[in-house]
Parts: C-alpha cells; structure tokens; sequence
C-alpha cells in the first residue's frame, strides 16, 4: 500500500472542533509538523477534511 507524508501549514486556531480533532488524529500537533500514513481510505478521508490545513505527498 502506498504511503503518503502530511505536512500541517496552516494554524487550527478558529477551526470547527471537527477539523481540530481530524489534525490531532493524523498526529498533527504543530505548524511545520510531518507524520507519514499509509493511504487507506479512512486516512484519505481524513486528509480531505482538512486539505486546506496541510501539504500532502506520497512517498516512494
């Protein structure tokens, strides 16, 4: 399966507590932060509920 790095550049100050949550649950504490996943359907979910709020890539 393939895997993707997610990078948080945007603040989740004055987020909806839903877009907060989804952050804290990809691992994401802090602007600049990486963590890398492996994309399954839940994970691709979640990237999209806050795709405004981070970078994504896929790594090889």
């Amino acid at each position: 399966m393939a895997k993707i790095r997610v990078k948080q550049v945007r603040s989740k100050i004055n987020r909806p507590a839903n877009q907060k949550k989804t952050l804290a649950a990809l691992g994401l504490r802090k602007i600049n932060q990486v963590v890398e996943h492996e994309a399954t359907p839940q994970i691709q979910g979640m990237v999209r509920t806050v795709a405004h709020l981070i970078e994504v890539e896929e790594v090889k």
